[in-house]
């Protein structure tokens, strides 16, 4: 009897439980990928002592040489260069609050619906699945978004964080070394692909 008692439990456990048992470990998994992401592109950074080196800097003779200037310094700095965007766009954000609070209120409603609620949503006495969740919590993103300045003050700050670094890529004179490394054909985001193996790399220089 003990036995077909404690098999009979599972079969009667609330909705809730059973989503909120399956839901946390897929956060997770998230999270420590994301975790994972960061400290590999932070293990790439180049010292920032060298980026700035002013005795690296000189006025490209044409246009063609300052395109492979860029090219190659963006291999070279493509992680310091991200921080560097990414410092543009939240002092942008942190220049203009209303914003800030707008796009600060959609992430935490995105991290309490996917990361930190564990039952169903129940909303005026309708119970909603996860598809619906998806496409109101999306419909209502844009809504929001769209009726603030948030997008063109992000996209103006990474209009002027592109234009910074491709200014710093056209003057600085890249290094011989830069040629030798493996990283000169990868992309700006390679690293988030650094596990994949068997995919030939072509030079370009």
């Amino acid at each position: 009897m003990k036995m077909e008692t404690l098999l009979s439990q599972p079969s009667g456990l609330p909705v809730s439980q059973g989503t909120g048992i399956a839901s946390t470990p897929a956060a997770r998994v998230l999270v420590s990928r994301g975790q994972e992401a960061i400290r590999g592109a932070l293990a790439q950074k180049r010292p920032w002592g060298e980026m700035v080196d002013r005795s690296s800097f000189a006025k490209p003779e044409s246009l063609g040489e300052a395109t492979t200037r860029i090219r190659k310094n963006l291999s070279h700095f493509r992680i310091n260069y991200g921080i560097v965007i990414v410092a543009v766009v939240a002092l942008s954000l942190v220049l203009h609050p209303v914003s800030l609070v707008v796009l600060g209120f959609v992430l935490a409603g995105w991290t309490y619906l996917y990361l930190v609620r564990t039952e169903p949503l129940v909303a005026f006495g309708r119970t909603f699945s996860e598809r619906e969740v998806f496409v109101i919590m999306s419909v209502f993103s844009i809504v929001v978004v769209l009726m603030t300045s948030v997008v063109s003050i992000v996209m103006s700050a990474l209009l002027i964080g592109m234009a910074i670094t491709a200014t710093h890529g056209a003057l600085r004179v890249p290094d011989d070394l830069f040629l030798d490394e493996q990283e000169a054909s990868g992309g700006f985001l390679s690293f988030l692909g650094a596990g994949a193996t068997g995919v030939p790399v072509v030079s370009h220089v």
